[in-house]
C-alpha cells in the first residue's frame, strides 16, 4: 500500500494512491472510515493504524471514492529526523574515507522538511550546495532496545529522501559546522508517498538514482551498505526512543557532486529527481534564497 498526505480544498487528508490509475488516483480514507486520524504520522502511532487503513483503501477504491488535491511530504511533522553519513561502501570510497566501524549518525530538524514539488532554496551564505539521494526507513511503533532480529517489526514502510548539504559549511567551516550545513531550510525532500514494508521484498537490494536536470549522477543500491535497516534501528534505539512517524536517511550512493572533478552544486533552476525501484519519484526545483 502507498499512503500519501494530499492537501485538498477541504483540507489535508491522508489518502491511498491508487496503483491502477497511470496518472495516479488517491482514495480519500477519512471519507472511508472516518475514525481514522487526520494525520500519516498520528495513523502510524494508532492501534491498528496500517490495516485499518488497507481495508479503507480497498473499500474506497471499489466505491471510487477518491480525491484531488496536491501531494505534500507524507510525513511533514516528523519527531525526529535522523541521518546516517557514510553508509554506502562505494561511497565512502569516493569521498577517501575509511569504511566506519559503527554508524555515523547526525540529525535534521523539521523545517528542512518539503514534498515533491516544492522547492529547495539555496542559502545566499552557502555556494556549494550538494545531493544526496537517500533511502528512507519509516517508523511504526515505539521502539526503545530493539534486538536486530526484531528490527523489521518496528519499521512502517520506506519512502524516497533527499538529503541536501550545503559542504561549505558542513566541512568548510572551522570546526565543521555539521549541524547547520545540513539543516538548512528545506534541505530535506521525502516522498512522494509511503510505501508500506509489504511492498518492499528487500530493503537491501533496491537500485537507487539521483537525475540533475535530466542527467543521472547517482546510481547505486542499496545492496552496499554497510549498516542494514535492522542494524540501524538496533544500534539507534540502544541509546533513544524511537516514535512511529521517526524517519532514518539511511545514507547516500557513490556520484555526489562534492566527490567529482569538476565538482558539481546545485543552482537556481536546476531540477533534482530522486527514484528509488518501487517507491515512485520525487521531484523538487532548486531556487536561490
Amino acid at each position: 500500500m502507498k499512503l500519501a498526505t494530499l492537501s485538498t480544498t477541504g483540507g489535508t487528508r491522508v489518502v491511498a494512491v491508487d496503483p491502477s490509475a497511470g496518472d495516479y488516483r488517491y482514495v480519500d480514507l477519512a471519507a472511508v472510515d472516518a475514525s481514522l486520524p487526520a494525520s500519516l504520522r498520528e495513523l502510524l502511532a494508532a492501534e491498528g493504524g496500517v490495516e485499518r487503513a488497507a481495508a479503507a483503501a480497498e473499500k474506497g477504491l471499489a466505491a471510487g471514492q477518491f480525491v484531488e488535491g496536491t501531494i505534500q511530504a507524507p510525513i511533514p511533522d516528523p519527531g525526529k529526523v535522523i541521518c546516517i553519513g557514510l553508509n554506502y561502501r562505494d561511497h565512502a570510497e569516493e569521498s577517501g574515507m575509511a569504511i566506519p566501524e559503527e554508524p555515523v549518525c547526525f540529525s535534521k530538524f523539521g523545517n528542512t522538511i518539503i514534498g515533491p514539488g516544492e522547492s529547495i532554496r539555496l542559502p545566499a551564505v552557502s555556494q556549494q550546495v550538494d545531493y544526496e539521494a537517500e533511502l528512507v526507513v519509516v517508523i511504526g511503533k515505539r521502539a526503545y532496545g530493539v534486538a536486530r532480529e526484531d528490527a523489521f517489526d518496528y519499521v512502517a514502510g520506506y519512502m524516497n529522501g533527499h538529503d541536501v548539504s550545503a559542504r561549505d559549511w558542513q566541512i568548510g567551516k572551522p570546526g565543521k559546522q555539521w549541524l547547520l550545513g545540513k539543516t538548512p531550510d528545506t534541505f530535506a525532500p521525502i516522498g512522494p508517498w509511503l510505501v508500506t514494508r509489504d511492498e518492499v521484498a528487500d530493503p537491501h537490494a533496491m537500485d537507487i538514482s539521483l537525475r540533475l536536470n535530466g542527467e543521472t549522477m547517482q546510481s547505486g543500491n542499496t545492496r552496499e551498505f554497510i549498516f542494514g535497516v535492522d542494524e540501524l534501528i538496533a544500534y539507534l534505539t540502544q541509546i533513544m526512543t524511537l516514535e512511529p512517524g521517526d524517519i532514518i536517511f539511511t545514507g547516500t550512493p557513490p556520484g555526489v557532486g562534492m566527490a567529482r572533478d569538476p565538482q558539481v552544486f546545485l543552482k537556481p533552476g536546476d531540477q533534482v529527481e530522486v527514484e528509488i525501484a518501487g517507491l515512485g519519484v520525487l521531484g523538487n526545483p532548486v531556487v536561490g534564497g
